[in-house]
């Protein structure tokens, strides 16, 4: 009796060990497959090594003298390039907003760039904002699209195809200093290059199109990744606008810091672009992402704690 009480107690103890290894094996394989998904960096394309990229920051930089450029804490002129930052609070108490609005104004459209983190495209591969200005030699710059953290839509940077999964309402910028807001599956990526267009970003939703506000944005969806917010609520915000070719606007929202700043709707945020006289407005990304940086320093509150969190890409200004 005791034997067969002995096989039976192994069998049963057997059984309940095998349960828990296919348990973990399974919790293992989820963990490693959203790891994969969000976490681990897929480089798909060096753009530049760290050693190129200095050298070519190094060959391109050019002294204050060189260009007649002048410079404080919010505005910047030159021979080429006018910036005037202005810090904006309305409403007080818990319904306080604080954004940043940038008036830019180039010479010619090649001043405003864009960049990857680590000079590289793909997913997972992040930075913060400041860290890829300076690396950039930047004067100015706000936080891009994060395309990093999706495998779809249509990323020209540079003039370079990247990645060709259309998916949704895009933003161009053309060669000729204009910008413009599309569809991604009406139109593809080689007619946009016929078309002069350097970059493009992937986020959304196009806030004013043609001079217009384009829809109430009650029922935007920009995707379903894990770890998503609510995109209608009042969050941190980063937008572009162009007034007329050459002329931008951008905007960055300070958010989730009750008494200094609740974020802006994406209502408000295509009405203030509006007033800014925006003839076209683009979401970028939002949340702990928005930052803006000038002249050495992160004019903003990113995430409502001074703290910047890591992006895939950039837009910015370079002499």
């Amino acid at each position: 009796m005791a034997q067969r009480y002995n096989k039976k107690t192994l069998s049963f103890k057997q059984k309940i060990g095998t349960g828990i290894l296919v348990v973990l094996l399974v919790i293992g394989g989820v963990v490693y497959k959203l790891a994969d998904r969000y976490l681990i960096e897929h480089v798909e394309v060096v753009v530049a090594d760290d050693a190129a990229a200095a050298g070519e920051a190094s060959d391109s930089a050019v002294t204050a003298e060189e260009v007649n450029a002048v410079s404080d804490d919010w505005s910047y002129s030159s021979d080429d390039i006018q910036i005037k930052i202005d810090q904006v609070q309305t409403g007080s108490g818990s319904d306080q907003i604080t954004y940043f609005v940038a008036d830019v104004v180039l010479e010619d459209a090649s001043s405003l760039q864009s960049a990857f983190a680590d000079n590289s495209f793909g997913t997972n591969i992040t930075e913060v904002t400041s860290e890829i200005a300076e690396n950039n030699d930047a004067l100015f710059a706000v936080n891009g699209d994060y395309y990093g953290f999706r495998e779809d839509g249509v990323i020209i940077r540079g003039g370079t195809v990247y990645r060709d999964n259309p998916v949704r309402d895009a933003m161009a910028l053309l060669s000729d200093g204009t910008m413009e807001t599309y569809n991604e599956e009406e139109i593809d990526s080689s007619e946009l290059l016929a078309q002069g267009v350097t970059n493009t970003l992937s986020f959304g939703p196009i806030l004013i199109q043609d001079g217009q506000i384009t829809s109430d944005f009650s029922s935007v969806k920009i995707d379903t990744n894990f770890g998503n917010r609510s995109i209608q609520n009042a969050n941190p915000r980063t937008a572009i606008g162009m007034i007329a070719p050459n002329h931008y606007v951008f905007v960055v929202v300070d958010g989730r810091n009750e008494g200094y700043s609740r974020g802006m709707t994406l209502t408000e945020l295509a009405q203030l672009m509006q007033d800014l006289g925006a003839t076209e407005a683009y979401n970028l990304d939002g949340g702990g992402s928005s930052t803006m940086y000038f002249m050495g320093r992160v004019v903003n509150n990113p995430q409502g704690k001074n703290q910047e969190r890591g992006v895939s890409d950039i837009l910015y200004i370079k002499e």
